[in-house]
């Protein structure tokens, strides 16, 4: 099989001249033929056709094939025989066109060869556990555990270069509108951004924890407290929660906080961002972005996050059996539930097809799912039908579009949420099964005015939809009627940001969190030092944050956000490669006045459950591998 790093071609600067090479390998093209050039690498393959040896020497840049001839370079030769996959060498010689019988047009170098007159062997290479000139599957636990081999494919390092473009044309956009690239610290104590924090004891104060930032949310917001007004980060944040698909214990993502802006300004910033890393990735996008308010996506694809690059809409049709006699859907909506259907088109699903979605469903919260095959004559293949009139059923037609073959889908919940949320999964299962993505399509949509809070049955409390610094539209005495100025960034159905303007009226402040059920003693306790701020004039301000790992596997148009990652860890929060997490001396322990009571700790062990395992609810994940919702 074919290596995609053969054909990778990264443009690079010419290196300075040195012992080992002059030239990267790609960059023989630029050279003229006939001239001496010195290049260095790995053995990526070698062939030996009859006297000659041939080579492909893979360096950073591609490949270049390098031809050993006896009766030229007899010494280099022989040791050109000896060479394994993955030796490291520096070859010097003269570079040659190749014959036009032999030119390979897949390889940017594919009509030159290095004719090698010297050979020096730099370092010998063991068989590597898995063939690195190969991009076929290579179980990923294996490629974890040797990730410094992962990256040499031509599928790992070309997606870690795009990421340092992205990166940089970040920072070149944003440095154009006079923002300031701030640290914040890693160091920080807790504060609530909807998860665990990975808390760090203090040796110096025993008793005492730090905990590492799960965004640098509160940082940012006094940075415009303190004057600096266009800030920016490439932050590195950190939450320790139950992982599920392409989400990691810490990932990066764009900070950008901005004072003296409405919503309009933030957006357009983050659009001039995403243009500009977009088309880095040969992504072109039209700006302004569709912008879709929360109730309508939820209302017409069940998520928040909504995918634009196919239909499967969600019809409502309380209205079209609100009189039926059939006791389900009589028995919903009477207890203020709703019904709601997906056309999924003409396909042909077996019962086990079918059986197998009913269960899909149920596991995101329906307790079933009706479908029915629209039939010629207006009739319904359906175990319902005989329940529904002749005018139930054309009206529901009607209502979804429907034409003779269609299969519609349908779910009946006194829960609205879980009757929307569970047809969303059920749209991209379809999308999936039917590959109803074209390939190259990208849809980017604003979605806006979220409720600012929602309510906690199993708690009994409001907690904030985003989080408890978002600036609230409407009436304080009414949680909720609430609205928030808030607004997330979504690319083809998966959230790569969010944010939103922030409150900074310290009443206002204080009467949020004590809507949330925290008191002034608590709040003051948690963050005392954000409400002291506020006191002193602070500016109207606003932000938002970009996830940098599942933007970039997005335009790489890779599987995972993992690849996007130089070293990732499992889904287990295991790292393969190091056997992180790991036990430690009891000196250290006893340093940080601790006394551990579990039971003696496990090297770290990824084949338990390997990186792709994932929880049930892993559809509702946020772009970066955690939620961006800063």
């Amino acid at each position: 099989m074919s290596s995609a790093a053969d054909g990778r071609h990264e443009p690079l600067a010419p290196p300075r001249a040195n012992a080992y090479r002059d030239t990267w390998a790609t960059g023989a093209i630029e050279q003229p033929v006939g001239k001496e050039i010195a290049v260095s690498g790995w053995a990526h393959r070698r062939r030996d056709h009859g006297g000659l040896v041939f080579i492909d020497l893979r360096d950073r840049s591609g490949v270049l094939q390098i031809v050993f001839h006896p009766e030229h370079a007899a010494e280099a030769h022989e040791q050109a025989g000896s060479l394994r996959a993955e030796d490291v060498v520096s070859v010097r010689g003269k570079l040659v066109r190749r014959s036009d019988e032999t030119i390979n047009p897949n390889l940017p170098t594919g009509h030159l060869e290095l004719q090698a007159n010297e050979l020096t062997i730099l370092a010998r290479s063991e068989t590597p556990p898995f063939q690195v000139d190969d991009d076929g599957h290579v179980d990923e636990s294996l490629r974890l555990k040797h990730r410094y081999l992962d990256l040499r494919r031509g599928t790992i390092a070309p997606i870690i270069a795009l990421r340092h473009r992205v990166i940089q044309k970040m920072r070149e956009v944003l440095n154009e509108r006079d923002f300031l690239e701030v640290e914040t610290p890693n160091l920080t104590r807790p504060t609530p951004e909807g998860a665990r924090d990975y808390l760090v004891p203090s040796r110096v104060r025993p008793g005492n924890w730090y905990a590492l930032p799960q965004s640098p949310q509160l940082y940012k917001q006094l940075l415009m407290m303190g004057g600096i007004e266009r800030y920016y980060q490439i932050a590195r944040c950190f939450r320790d929660e139950d992982l599920r698909a392409d989400r990691q214990p810490e990932f990066t993502q764009l900070d950008i906080e901005m004072s003296f802006v409405e919503g309009e300004d933030v957006i357009e910033v983050t659009e001039a961002v995403l243009s500009a890393v977009l088309a880095e990735g040969g992504i072109h996008v039209e700006t302004p972005f569709q912008r879709m308010c929360y109730a309508e996506a939820m209302g017409r694809f069940g998520s928040d996050s909504p995918d634009l690059r196919y239909g499967l809409e969600i019809v409502n049709l309380d209205k079209v059996f609100a009189g039926s006699e059939f006791k389900v859907f009589a028995s919903v909506l009477s207890g203020g539930g709703t019904v709601r259907a997906i056309n999924a088109g003409a396909r042909e699903l077996s019962r086990a097809d079918l059986d197998e979605l009913t269960e899909f469903v149920r596991g995101h919260g329906a307790g079933g799912l009706v479908w029915a095959f629209v039939e010629e004559d207006g009739g319904w293949r359906s175990p319902i039908a005989k329940f529904l009139s002749d005018q139930e059923r054309a009206d529901a037609v009607a209502a979804t579009g429907a034409q003779t073959g269609d299969l519609l889908l349908a779910v009946a919940d006194t829960d609205v949420h879980t009757a929307a949320t569970a047809l969303g999964a059920l749209r991209r299962n379809l999308a999936d099964r039917f590959e109803l993505v074209q390939p190259g399509d990208h849809r980017l949509v604003w979605v806006v005015d979220f409720p600012m809070l929602e309510w906690n049955e199993g708690e009994k409390r409001w907690d904030p939809l985003h989080h408890p610094f978002t600036a609230p539209r409407g009436d304080l005495s009414d949680p909720a009627t609430l609205m928030s100025d808030a607004y997330d960034i979504v690319m083809d159905g998966w959230e790569i940001g969010g944010g939103s303007l922030r409150i900074n009226d310290p009443v206002v402040q204080h009467k949020i969190l004590e809507v949330i059920g925290i008191d002034a003693a608590e709040a003051q306790e948690r963050f005392g030092f954000l409400l002291e701020a506020l006191k002193y004039g602070a500016p109207p301000h606003g932000g938002l944050a970009l996830g940098l790992d599942r933007l970039v596997a997005l335009i790489a148009g890779a599987d995972s956000i993992r690849d996007a990652i130089a070293f990732p860890k499992s889904a287990t929060g295991a790292d393969p490669l190091t056997g992180a997490p790991a036990g430690v001396d009891e000196r250290q322990i006893r340093d940080l006045h601790l006394v551990s009571t579990a039971p003696p700790p496990v090297a770290a062990d990824a084949s338990a459950a390997g990186p792709d395992s994932e929880a049930p609810d892993a559809s509702d994940l946020g772009a970066s591998g955690a939620d961006p919702k800063v």
